[in-house]
């Protein structure tokens, strides 16, 4: 069994490095002991969304509904013969992540089945379900079974998670749309997009994230580097967005280019070594 759990525990690191160079940047900076059991939670997170994002068969909401039965169970044995869903569910098992964080995140995969114009609370409640919740099963692994600790980390885990997913939908605007069907911001149209509304989603992120740094800088250093690694790596893309015109981002995908995402890297290296 041991052999299948490293094996398993590698496959979802593996998943999650191919989809994701700018989270396996940070992701490296996690320390050993917990690093593992990340991959796994963003695994099981992928795996999730290629069923709702590039599966074209008709039976896409059966095949999520036995994905998360499947979780269900492995969590409850400890064992499942699919790869991906066996580390996690031994990660869930040993933190404490259970039903309620991971209930809302299916919910919110179904709402992309078929896609759907989004009113405000429909809109709060897919993040919650996409994004804020995958942040608190991270900081379960992060508090490693300090109950305290994870409830005064919370709300700051809650706006970090929220802000990611906010500045990818504005990011992944123009994709989003044209192969998906999808506009998330409540209110906004694509064909209307302007300005004006790119400015109200800004600051509402940039409220997030305002509201998540002190939480950051309260984590574990075995959590923190890698966290704030990728709170810069966040922030600079919402300027970059902010910089640049509604017109452009209907048309392609903003990015960060590499050695501009290495300088972010080592900023952040020299300044957690300071202050830690």
């Amino acid at each position: 069994m041991d052999l299948y759990t490293s094996v398993a525990y590698a496959s979802s690191k593996q998943l999650t490095l191919r989809y994701s160079s700018s989270f396996g940047t940070s992701s490296r900076l996690f320390d050993r002991a917990i690093q593992p059991h990340i991959f796994a939670i963003y695994g099981l997170v992928r795996i999730a969304d290629e069923v709702v994002d590039t599966y074209r068969g008709n039976d896409t909401r059966t095949i999520l509904d036995q994905l998360e039965n499947d979780t269900y169970s492995a969590i409850e044995s400890g064992y499942s013969t699919n790869p991906i869903i066996h580390s996690f569910a031994l990660t869930a098992q040993k933190f404490g992540i259970s039903q309620d964080l991971i209930a809302p995140f299916f919910s919110s995969m179904r709402t992309d089945i078929p896609p759907s114009s989004y009113t405000s609370d429909k809109y709060h409640s897919y993040i919650h379900g996409s994004a804020e919740v995958v942040g608190l099963m991270c900081l379960r692994v992060f508090c490693s079974g300090d109950q305290s600790y994870y409830d005064q980390l919370q709300p700051g885990a809650i706006a970090l998670g929220a802000a990611y997913q906010k500045v990818n939908f504005l990011r992944d605007l123009a994709a989003d749309y044209t192969e998906l069907g999808r506009v998330y911001f409540p209110g906004v149209a694509f064909e209307t997009f302007d300005d004006t509304a790119k400015q109200a989603i800004i600051d509402d992120i940039q409220a997030d994230f305002k509201s998540a740094n002190i939480a950051i800088s309260a984590l574990p250093r075995s959590s923190r580097i890698a966290v704030r690694v990728s709170y810069r790596y966040y922030t600079q893309l919402l300027r970059q967005l902010e910089h640049t015109p509604a017109s452009i981002i209907k048309q392609t995908r903003v990015r960060i280019s590499k050695p501009h995402k290495l300088w972010l890297l080592a900023q952040t290296l020299v300044t957690e070594g300071v202050h830690s």
